[in-house]
């Protein structure tokens, strides 16, 4: 089997067009045969289009993800093609990779001489029917071009047209941050747009996240700002090696466009009566004389940052699987699945025809309900302009829904449908699918694809709550407990990196940790700001998470001031006696006992669940402080989260081991960090297990206990009642919603109640990933896939099987290359296969059995399974 390695990668970016970082680190996979091993590697780096190439001498290192960039660093706008080559212990050496391009943005403020610039005309700003402007430019190329780059962003939503074609494909750019500190701009290769001679730039705004209406009860306008601006730089090099700028400034134009208004909670409606008069707008040789002069806003080009992730894209294509009848006799497309996107049509029919679409997540008594949707109108309109097919589909907004309501159609809808005239637009980040689990239960692989599809609905940028309600927002204690989840079915690297570093600067000055990240104000609860354990401990605990499934330091040291900054307020707020025992808090969120309209109210006493996150939070950024060679911290957080450790068995664990929330997530916060150990660590297993057991095998936990209870059983010996947990098909449990037909993960347990209707609570979301967090459990031990050292330089494989499956597997698309698992059991024999990818190792212990340690490549076991297991299978 010869060497191969892969073309490197730059930071954790797929494309490297516009790179934000001068010295970007290299990643690359090798396929190699069984147990080689990387010795060294060389690299040799092209510059200036080929005209200045080296070859880096060979380093001496087993390394090959997220290694130094060898060379001086780029300057903006330059780029360099990249090839790598390997050398094993044994002496072999790979072939040269393939050619991978890395090419900077704009580094340094004084790069940007473009201004933000919008309409001119007067507007309402309390309105949510802002009418949005479009923009547009005519410039000459005057000679051969070498390429062409534009450099954008907005303030809004954007989308641009060269010569009447579109540049790029994502959507819902830039992105949300704190805009006022971080405004991410996008790059785009745009050389094949331009023609010698006359040319035209042309832009969309939408409202978006900027001046869109945010939050709950109505919300907030204008957070970010009034206006709706483009920045917007092109630059174009000539053959000749000059280069020419055309970028936003006072001698664009705009006006009213098509789109009428447009929001993220309540849709858009589109005037194609508009775009008709208007014409060829983005195309050269319009006449825009009767357009309005623009305006200019002030931006700091200092806050354009480059970004770390992909971008919102459409990811797929869903066509309704039913067009319903209502009892009141509305038309109504079921797609089978709830996703998040946009309706797109292809219509015909009479100018000044009016389709709507109006989406949900559910239907109750045969109709779209759409309560829970609370003020957000999630309805999209389309005026026809009439004189033959048009298509359609909305550009500023987004919707979380499985069902559309379609009024005004002017024909056949049946037909239409059948056609392909009508089809769901799924869109989230474009991340890199990492990560499978399948397993003999049909159920559990169902459960398993709604965690996945509630991870894409929610990952439209930011990690979110839901898709769907006036809300959307970013917050930090559900992706504290999801993260381990997401980081194995997508790289999210980039795209959490990059909310962390949000994260850290919405941090207030004394530490305290949004609810959620970025940061808006809400009429109730919410403001002001209030440091809340689980939540607040995001701070430390998610980039934790990500170093040990990506193996990037950088993540720890980036977030550490974050993260201590986090723990030195909680030591401040809990006092010597080391108890967070005061203070608002949400506990275990969604315990299945609270109220519907009282979600804190849990089994589990709040300040324990505060306490227990302290020492959990106090003992990662002990450890963060040894990666980082800060032994002085590393000591003193360690010592710390050794004394909240103790303060917490004393004060919630009795003589006789029974704690003081004799509850589900009490104990498994115990047994999950490390609280209680020994024999005390036996008393809460077992209790524990008689705990789901009193309960009838059904869930008992909330948003802080969902993703710890089977890891807690399984560790203590207990696997049968866990496996009991995942099994159960009543209320509450993970199959109730699989067995009520949901497609995604339910915010409530009971989102759907028994008899069809929805729960009256307030908040009743049915996409929300926080209680899937528990296919973590199905990855690591079910299929048996961990990382037993960061990156997964050293992989774990030990399944425990159970619950009568008879067979699972799990795959992961590790920095490293493909690591995968497989086990099945016949014939009273428990047959497992692993593979390990080139540049790691990995230990496999199968129940019962030693640990045996494994170089990369493919390797089978087999064992004998016990009799009464196999009568259960």
């Amino acid at each position: 089997m010869s060497i191969t390695v892969t073309a490197p990668t730059f930071e954790h970016r797929r494309d490297a067009l516009g790179i934000g970082v001068a010295a970007p680190r290299l990643s690359w996979k090798t396929t190699a045969p069984s147990g080689w091993t990387q010795a060294s590697y060389e690299l040799r780096i092209q510059r200036g289009g080929g005209a200045q190439s080296r070859d880096v001498p060979a380093v001496a290192s087993g390394e090959s993800v997220l290694v130094p960039w060898p060379a001086e660093p780029l300057t903006s706008r330059e780029s360099a093609s990249v090839q790598v080559r390997v050398t094993g212990a044994d002496g072999t050496r790979s072939e040269w990779s393939e050619p991978a391009v890395v090419e900077a943005g704009l580094l340094s403020p004084s790069d940007w001489v473009a201004m933000p610039v919008g309409g001119s005309w007067e507007e309402d700003p309390a309105s949510d029917e802002r009418h949005p402007s479009v923009l547009r430019r005519e410039f000459r190329v005057r000679g051969e071009v070498l390429a062409a780059r534009l450099y954008v962003t907005a303030h809004g939503l954007y989308e641009v047209e060269i010569n009447g074609k579109r540049v790029g494909d994502d959507a819902m750019s830039p992105g949300w941050t704190p805009y006022r500190s971080r405004l991410r701009y996008y790059t785009y290769d745009v050389t094949g747009h331009l023609a010698e001679g006359s040319n035209a730039i042309g832009a969309w705004l939408g409202d978006g996240w900027y001046r869109g209406r945010l939050g709950w009860y109505h919300g907030f306008r204008n957070l970010y700002g009034h206006d709706l601006s483009l920045i917007a730089q092109l630059e174009v090099r000539y053959a000749d090696g000059s280069t020419e700028v055309v970028a936003t400034d006072g001698s664009w134009r705009a006006t009213p466009g098509p789109i009428v208004r447009t929001g993220n909670y309540d849709g858009e409606l589109y005037d194609a009566g508009i775009a008709a008069r208007l014409g060829a707008w983005s195309r050269p040789g319009y006449d825009d004389s009767a357009w309005h002069r623009v305006v200019a806003a002030h931006r700091d080009p200092a806050t354009l940052v480059a970004p770390e992730g992909p971008p919102v894209r459409c990811t797929q294509e869903v066509a309704p699987v039913a067009v319903l009848t209502t009892p009141s006799g509305a038309r109504v497309l079921d797609f089978g699945q709830n996703l998040v996107g946009r309706v797109r049509i292809r219509v015909s029919g009479a100018s000044g025809d009016r389709v709507t679409l109006r989406t949900a997540e559910v239907l109750q008594d045969g109709e779209i309900y759409t309560r829970p949707l609370r003020t957000a109108k999630s309805t999209d309109e389309y005026v026809l302009a009439g004189g033959g097919p048009e298509e359609w589909e909305p550009r500023f907004t987004f919707h979380g829904f499985r069902y559309a309501e379609v009024t005004g159609w002017p024909g056949d809808l049946d037909a239409a449908v059948a056609d392909g005239d009508l089809v769901a637009r799924v869109y989230h980040t474009d991340m890199e699918r990492t990560g499978w689990f399948s397993c003999s239960d049909p159920q559990v692989e169902r459960l398993h694809e709604n965690v996945v599809w509630s991870m894409r609905g929610n990952f439209l940028d930011i990690p979110t709550d839901c898709p769907q309600r006036d809300e959307r927002v970013g917050w930090t204690g559900d992706i504290q407990v999801f993260a381990p989840t997401a980081s194995f079915l997508y790289d999210v690297s980039g795209m959490l990196g990059s909310w962390l570093k949000d994260l850290a600067i919405e941090q207030l000055p004394d530490g305290t940790v949004p609810w959620y990240v970025p940061v808006i104000p809400a009429h109730r609860m919410w403001t002001p700001i209030r440091p809340g354990a689980a939540w607040g401990d995001a701070a430390a605990l998610t980039p934790w998470d990500l170093y040990e499934r990506f193996g990037d330091v950088r993540i720890l040291e980036q977030q550490y001031e974050s993260a201590v900054s986090w723990v030195e307020l909680v030591e401040r707020l809990a006092g010597p006696d080391r108890l967070w025992d005061e203070g608002f808090q949400l506990g275990d969120w969604l315990d299945p006992a609270a109220p519907p309209d009282d979600p804190a109210d849990a089994r589990t006493d709040r300040y324990l669940v505060a306490t227990a996150y302290f020492a959990r939070s106090a003992d990662r950024v002990a450890r963060m402080a040894e990666v980082l060679g800060r032994p002085g911290d590393a000591a003193r957080f360690a010592q710390l989260a050794a004394e909240v450790r103790d303060a917490f068995r004393r004060r919630y664990i009795g003589p006789d081991g029974r704690m003081t929330s004799d509850a589900q997530t009490a104990y498994s916060l115990a047994i999950a960090f490390d609280l209680v150990d020994g024999a005390e660590r036996d008393a809460a297993g077992r209790r524990l297990g008689e705990l789901v057991e009193e309960a009838g095998h059904r869930i008992a936990t909330g948003f802080v206990g969902t993703p710890l209870v089977c890891d807690a059983l399984t560790v203590t010996g207990h696997p049968d009642p866990a496996y009991a947990l995942l099994l159960q098909e009543d209320a509450p449990s993970w199959l109730y919603a699989v067995r009520q037909g949901g497609t995604t993960i339910w915010e409530r347990w009971d989102s759907m109640l028994p008899d069809g209707t929805v729960n009256p609570g307030k908040m009743t979301s049915f996409n929300h990933y926080a209680l899937g967090a528990v296919a973590d459990w199905l990855h690591r031990t079910v299929a048996g896939l961990a990382p037993a050292a960061p990156g997964y330089r050293s992989i774990r494989f030990a399944p425990r099987p159970g619950g009568g499956l008879t067979s699972a597997s799990a795959e992961h698309e590790t920095p490293y290359g493909r690591a995968a698992i497989s086990w099945r059991i016949e014939d009273s024999i428990l047959r497992l296969e692993v593979t390990v990818p080139t540049g790691t190792d990995a230990t496999v212990q199968l129940p019962g059995g030693a640990p045996v340690e494994v170089t990369s490549g493919t390797h089978t076991f087999e064992a004998a399974w016990p009799q009464d297991e196999v009568a259960r299978a």
